[in-house]
């Protein structure tokens, strides 16, 4: 598979690399969490911008036709390189625990590897589904709650958190049985 400089600098494939840029100062800004309570209202503003890249790199793409195989590497990448950055300094601040940062890293690392393999398979990359996009926001929920200090034994928390937790677990199956499903489509061609 080739990726062409024209197919790689798109609007949408810039939302994704800005996305992903964005992991540094947000790992920067968590070296001050516990010192000023701005800083925590800072780093949910990030969040949510990253949130907001996220929707219209997808938007933009589909809406200015710049769906490309550079796209479907970036802006899933740039997903799981924010998320993972957010997560591992709540966890390490015990604010998540964490199991539950395993549970992200295993699915996204397994998801990434697989995707390797099947991409040298097909010959193309496997584009996003609504059931991984879902769990990067239901997760992203947790994080933004997390970030406003919300009651983690309150039932909103607890509600997201389960459900971020049911969600990691079916969108890897999801992702497991797609791949599969486009490996034999392969083999009957």
């Amino acid at each position: 598979m080739k990726i062409n400089s024209k197919e790689f600098f798109t609007v949408s494939n810039l939302l994704s690399l800005l996305r992903l840029l964005l992991a540094i100062p947000i790992w920067i800004l968590f070296d001050y969490y516990n010192s000023e309570v701005s800083i925590k209202y800072w780093l949910f503003a990030l969040c949510v911008f990253a949130a907001i890249t996220d929707i219209l790199d997808g938007f933009l793409a589909r809406k200015l036709n710049q769906v490309t195989e550079a796209g479907k590497i970036i802006d899933p990448l740039a997903d799981k390189i924010a998320m993972a950055v957010v997560v591992i300094r709540l966890a390490m601040l015990g604010e998540l625990p964490f199991y539950y940062l395993s549970l992200i890293v295993v699915r996204d690392l397994l998801i990434f590897l697989g995707g390797i393999y099947v991409t040298n398979k097909i010959g193309k990359v496997l584009p996003s589904n609504i059931l991984g996009k879902a769990t990067v926001l239901i997760i992203g929920i947790v994080v933004l709650l997390t970030l406003l200090q919300i009651d983690k034994n309150s039932l909103l928390f607890n509600i997201f958190y389960y459900f971020s937790i049911i969600m990691i677990v079916l969108s890897f199956i999801a992702y497991v049985i797609r791949a599969n499903e486009y490996l034999q489509r392969k083999k009957s061609v």
